[in-house]
């Protein structure tokens, strides 16, 4: 059940015994499919697996059919991939009979040709222009500024008080990302651009299920007026940060920008050495910078906010983190240096993210008639595969309902084959952000929870939503309790 009533019954998400043996392939002329529904998806309308806005309800029903599943949309096929050596085909090794899905290319309407949208050249280059602000020793300078906000806002509770930890987790996050993408404090620009992905995130599943919603984008109706009003002012407050950083260079204090240091700094700066040596221009930019603001931003704090809830319900796993932060910092603040010591650490968040991974979902469209394991698939086919549901799939995670992070020792992340678990993607496309990502995640968790233990409020009912990203509908309510 996805969907539980209380914080104690939470992890009762996916069942581990439906999977029924395998179904024989279906014969479309020349084309093999796997099993799946026999009918088109909207005939399903009224069933329980089929609620427009929450695909993962669909995607655990259709587990059942085991290594893969197919249904139909209309006139389009639609092929769900459960086995990670299918995936790994499909990111890896025929990566280029596959292009960007129909959902992901509509997030264009938001991200434009950012690194999550763009496709073929387009995203290769954009890639090579940012892959040096991602540079391992260049990131790590941003650690000491994640320690010093997660420390001022660990100061700032007072103990007793009940906060909605991912509510906390959103606004620091938000404090990391002004940080180290602008090299600001969290200016009224910041905040516009915050509310206003959040309408855009609100409006997202309304989007995706509307059809050709791209050429609705500028008729009156309520929801595209809600938009546009929404997208104008995002570009304006990003176009605003861009200028800032840009009026630097042009009065020849180019040195200055390189000495910031901050991500649009190095962006600015950033050429493509391998391709036409060109900067990126305004259009460009913006859209990089609004797809790591969102990248940045939604998913740490997310994977955050699911940690806490999940310590909360395994206090054995919260004593652990908490002995090994007590042996390793012996009560100062982390560093950078302290990463790699931090073991448990990581495999709590690993855990966490195995469970309610910020990027539940991936999907694909066939470029050309291509062979994935023992199915030929034809031109146009969606191709999707879900973190969500492979990362609980009992032939990896034995108990995949329960919270273990000892699943994620060194030997035991060798048992596993590549896909297995994938919460940054994978392939060419792997999330450029990723060591960012754990770092912020690790150094975050480990400065809070040195002095506080976050203890769930009972009886509170907490949904997973996924639109762009996992987040808890309502919140997680907790009671912040001083460990000395």
């Amino acid at each position: 059940m996805l969907y539980p009533r209380n914080v104690a019954s939470l992890q009762q998400t996916v069942p581990t015994s439906n999977i029924e043996p395998s179904a024989p392939l279906v014969r479309r002329g020349r084309y093999l499919y796997p099993p799946g529904l026999r009918m088109n998806l909207p005939f399903y309308l009224f069933r329980k697996f089929f609620k427009p806005g929450n695909p993962i309800l669909l995607f655990e029903h259709l587990r059942r059919f085991g290594r893969a599943a197919h249904y139909r949309i209309l006139f389009n096929d639609v092929v769900l991939l459960n086995d990670p050596a299918d995936i790994r085909e499909v990111l890896i090794d025929k990566a280029a009979s596959f292009g960007k899905d129909r959902t992901q290319k509509r997030m264009k309407i938001l991200l434009g040709e950012g690194l999550i949208t763009s496709d073929g050249e387009t995203h290769k280059r954009a890639r090579r222009i940012a892959a040096p602000a991602f540079h391992r020793q260049r990131i790590q300078r941003y650690g000491e500024q994640i320690v010093a906000l997660s420390g001022a806002l660990s100061t700032q509770w007072e103990a007793g008080t009940v906060v909605d930890v991912s509510a906390a987790m959103m606004r620091l996050a938000l404090q990391i990302t002004a940080r180290t993408l602008f090299d600001t404090e969290v200016t009224p620009e910041i905040h516009v651009i915050n509310d206003q992905v959040n309408v855009i995130m609100d409006l997202y599943n309304y989007l995706v299920a509307m059809p050709r919603a791209e050429l609705l984008l500028n008729s009156p109706l309520p929801q595209m007026r809600r938009f546009r009003r929404a997208k104008a002012t995002l570009d304006a407050a990003v176009d605003s940060m861009i200028r800032a950083h840009r009026s630097e260079a042009r009065t020849g204090e180019v040195s200055s920008l390189a000495q910031r240091g901050d991500l649009l700094s190095m962006l600015l700066l950033s050429r493509d050495e391998e391709g036409d040596g060109l900067k990126l221009n305004n259009e460009e930019l913006r859209d990089q910078v609004l797809t790591l603001f969102l990248a940045g931003f939604e998913t740490v704090a997310n994977a955050l906010a699911w940690t806490w809830l999940l310590l909360g319900q395994n206090p054995l796993a919260e004593s652990r983190l908490h002995d090994e932060l007590d042996a390793v910092l012996a009560g100062r603040v982390p560093t950078n240096e302290d990463i790699p010591r931090l073991e448990y650490t990581a495999m709590v968040l690993s855990e966490s993210m195995r469970l309610y991974p910020p990027a539940w979902a991936m999907g694909r469209e066939v470029l050309e008639d291509v062979a994935i394991g023992p199915y030929r698939l034809r031109k146009g086919t969606m191709v999707f595969f879900s973190q969500y549901i492979v990362h609980r799939d009992p032939r990896w995670f034995p108990h995949p309902e329960r919270f273990m992070p000892e699943r994620f020792t060194m030997e035991a992340k060798a048992a596993r084959p590549r896909f297995a678990y994938f919460p940054f993607g994978g392939g060419g496309r792997q999330c450029i952000g990723e060591s960012f990502a754990w770092m912020e995640a690790i150094l975050t968790l480990a400065t809070i929870a040195q002095r506080w233990r976050l203890a769930l409020v009972p009886g509170q009912t907490i949904e997973p939503q996924p639109k762009i990203t996992l987040r808890p509908k309502d919140g997680i309510r907790v009671v912040l309790v001083p460990r000395k």
